[in-house]
């Protein structure tokens, strides 16, 4: 068997898998010996399981599936993220019943790569392959976060990194570690209070009228949200 780039350690709350550096040094596509060692591993036992990454992320065949297994796996799996969430990283990271992630640490999305040899046509195959490789990844990141597909795909494109707070916001990850509840209010709910007092303030500056009307409100929603991002 390859060497292993996972740790299984069990303690007195479960076990805890760690996942540190990068996913599997070596691909996973056409190897039968290390995802079933992986597996073997994961259903050795039963219970609520948690994973701690730290990842510059690797082979994506190796990331989806780990994903899969453990969105298979039967108990809870919660994520903690303590330092990076990168890449492949990222894609087993959206398989967390819960997502946490250190103040400090990041998560970073991107297009998949590869490395091509060959003529016209074979080029043309690579492309063809990391398209369908990305609608994978995003398949993913959208049953995580709720965003929509051209949303993440443009996020990938972009190479986007986000810190602890922004990756809740987005709907990477669900809570900040280490914060007290009554800090962890759902950005969403500030970006809504945000928004409304937004609107209010600029209608109050707009000559008085004994009524707003709907088409005003609207048009004044729509210039605010072009500011996001």
């Amino acid at each position: 068997m390859k060497k292993k780039f996972w740790n299984w350690v069990k303690n007195q709350e479960g076990r805890t898998l760690y996942l540190d550096g990068a996913i599997a040094e070596e691909t996973w596509f056409g190897d039968e010996i290390t995802p079933k060692q992986f597996k073997t591993e994961l259903f050795s036992e039963s219970g609520d399981i948690t994973v701690w990454i730290n990842s510059p992320g690797g082979d994506v065949f190796a990331a989806s599936q780990i994903y899969n297994l453990l969105m298979d796996y039967p108990g809870k799996v919660t994520v903690k993220i303590d330092g990076i969430a990168a890449s492949a990283a990222s894609v087993i990271a959206m398989a967390g019943s819960e997502v946490l992630m250190s103040p400090v640490s990041m998560m970073m999305i991107h297009n998949p790569v590869t490395i091509a040899y060959g003529d016209a046509e074979e080029m043309e195959k690579a492309i063809a392959m990391l398209s369908e490789v990305k609608e994978s990844i995003i398949n993913a990141y959208e049953l995580k976060t709720g965003l929509s597909r051209a949303k993440i795909s443009h996020l990938m494109d972009a190479e986007s990194w986000f810190n602890a707070k922004k990756a809740v916001e987005m709907g990477f990850a669900d809570q900040i570690m280490f914060m007290p509840e009554s800090d962890a209010a759902p950005a969403s709910e500030g970006a809504i209070f945000s928004k409304m007092a937004a609107v209010n303030s600029l209608l109050a500056k707009l000559p008085h009228k004994e009524k707003q009307s709907k088409t005003d409100i609207a048009a004044l929603e729509k210039r605010l949200s072009l500011l996001k991002f």
